[in-house]
C-alpha cells in the first residue's frame, strides 16, 4: 500500500516545524547572511562593479600546480502520487527518479583563471550527465558539461574569448542544484533553452554596469553539428544596485527529419534585488522554428516558450525559502512531446550546515495540464502530478 502525498506532507510538515523552531532559537544571536542571488544560467561575467546582493561566502577551492580544483556531490529521494510504473518524474529532468533514491550529479571542477590564458573544465556524472548526454555514441563529450579555454588580450579592458564547450547564457537557472534557489529546475530550464554549446564566445565590458557578448556555436547540445549550420548569439547583461537585467537572442539553421528550418530564441530575466535578504526574478523565453515545409513537418513552424516567477528570502545565515510559479506554452507539442500548456509551483526550504559546505532542501511541486499527459500506475494518464523531494548537496573543497 503506497503512502499518500498527503500523509507524507504532515508527516514533514510537523518534523520540519519543530526542527525549524530549535534552529530557530539557535540561530537568533547569529547576524543574518546576505540572500544568495540567482545565478543566469550562467550570467555573462559580471560588469566591474559588483554585484549588489553579495552571495554568502563559499567555500575555497584547491590550489595545485596553477589550477583550482573543487568537488560537488548531489544526491536527493523524490515521491510522486502518481506512483508512475516508469518511476520517471514528467517533465523533470536531473532530479527526474521518483518513489527512490539516485544520485544527481557528481562533479569535479577545473579552473584557471586567464592570465591572460586559463582553462576551465567541469567533469559530471549520474543523471546530469545521462541527460546531457543521452546518445553516447553521436557526440565525444561524455562526462563533460564544459570544457573551454580563455584567452583576456592584453589592454583590451576586461574583454574575454571563450574556445570550446560552455553552458548557455539563456534562463535564469543553472545545471547545478546549490546554486539555484528551488531544487528542481524550471519547465523553462528543462523545455525552453538549451544546456549547453560548442565554438566561440565572446564578452566584453561596455562600461561599469553593462556587459555584452556575442557566440558563434554548432548548435543546441551538441559539439559536432552533423545537421543545420552554426548557430549565431547575442547576450546582454546590465547590472545595477537594485536589479539585474540580462537579454540573449540565439538564431541558426537546423533540422528536423531532413527538413531545413531555422531556430530561434529570444530568452530574458530580470532579477530584483530590493534588500539583501530578499531578491526576486522574472524569466520569459520565446522559441520558433520557422521553415516553408510547414505541410510536411508541422514541428518546423513550431511556437513554445512561457514565463516564470521565483522569490527567494535568506530569514537566517542557515535558512531559507523559494518559491516558483510558472507557464509552459508548447502549442504544437515540439518541445514537451504534446500540445499542451502546463504550469507548476514549487515551494522550498533550505538549510545549510557545516559552514556552507552541505546543503539539504526539502521541496513540494505541483504541475498540472491542460492535457491528460503526467503517467499514473501502469496505464493511466492524468492532467497533474504532485511530488515531494528531499536533496542533499556537498561541496567537498577546503574550509573557509
Amino acid at each position: 500500500m503506497h503512502l499518500t502525498i498527503d500523509r507524507i506532507l504532515r508527516l514533514i510538515a510537523c518534523s520540519c516545524a519543530a526542527l525549524g523552531m530549535s534552529i530557530a532559537a539557535q540561530a537568533q544571536s547569529l547576524p543574518s547572511a546576505p540572500a544568495t542571488a540567482v545565478t543566469q544560467a550562467p550570467a555573462l561575467p559580471p560588469a566591474p562593479s559588483p554585484a549588489p546582493a553579495s552571495a554568502p561566502a563559499t567555500p575555497a577551492n584547491w590550489h595545485y600546480v596553477g589550477v583550482d580544483w573543487s568537488a560537488y556531490l548531489d544526491g536527493y529521494g523524490s515521491l510522486n502520487n502518481n506512483h508512475p510504473s516508469d518511476g520517471v518524474n514528467d517533465l523533470y529532468n536531473f532530479n527526474d527518479r521518483t518513489d527512490q533514491f539516485d544520485l544527481a550529479e557528481a562533479r569535479i571542477t577545473f579552473n584557471r583563471a586567464p592570465n591572460p590564458v586559463g582553462i576551465h573544465a567541469d567533469v559530471v556524472f549520474g543523471r546530469v550527465n545521462a541527460i546531457l548526454h543521452p546518445d553516447t555514441t553521436k557526440y565525444d563529450d561524455n562526462y563533460l558539461e564544459q570544457a573551454y579555454a580563455s584567452w583576456t588580450p592584453r589592454k583590451s579592458h576586461g574583454s574575454e574569448f571563450d574556445l570550446g564547450q560552455f553552458v548557455t547564457y539563456a534562463g535564469a537557472e543553472v545545471i547545478e542544484a546549490k546554486d539555484d534557489w528551488n531544487y528542481s529546475r524550471s519547465l523553462l530550464f528543462s523545455w525552453a533553452t538549451p544546456y549547453y554549446h560548442f565554438g566561440l564566445r565572446s564578452t566584453t565590458p561596455i562600461n561599469k554596469s553593462w556587459t555584452v557578448g556575442a557566440q558563434l556555436v554548432n548548435g543546441w547540445n551538441n559539439t559536432i553539428n552533423n545537421e543545420g549550420g552554426p548557430t549565431g548569439s547575442l547576450n546582454s547583461t546590465v547590472t545595477r544596485p537594485k536589479y539585474t537585467w540580462s537579454a540573449d537572442v540565439y538564431t541558426g539553421p537546423e533540422k528536423s527529419g531532413g527538413v531545413g528550418m531555422y531556430r530561434n530564441l529570444l530568452d530574458t530575466t530580470l532579477l530584483l534585488t530590493p534588500t539583501a535578504k530578499f531578491n526576486a526574478y522574472i524569466n520569459l523565453d520565446y522559441d520558433h522554428n520557422h521553415s516553408d515545409a510547414t505541410a510536411t513537418l508541422p514541428a518546423a513552424s513550431a511556437n513554445w516558450g512561457g514565463v516564470a516567477f521565483a522569490a527567494h528570502e535568506q530569514f537566517t545565515s542557515q535558512q531559507a525559502v523559494a518559491g516558483r510559479l510558472e507557464q509552459l506554452d508548447d502549442k504544437e507539442g515540439f518541445s514537451t512531446g504534446l500540445a499542451q500548456t502546463v504550469r507548476e509551483v514549487t515551494m522550498t526550504y533550505e538549510h545549510k550546515a557545516f559552514k556552507s559546505h552541505f546543503l539539504a532542501r526539502l521541496e513540494y511541486r505541483h504541475d498540472w495540464s491542460d492535457q491528460p499527459f503526467f503517467h499514473k500506475g501502469v496505464t493511466s494518464l492524468v492532467d497533474a502530478q504532485s511530488t515531494l523531494s528531499i536533496g542533499m548537496m556537498a561541496i567537498v573543497s577546503p574550509g573557509p
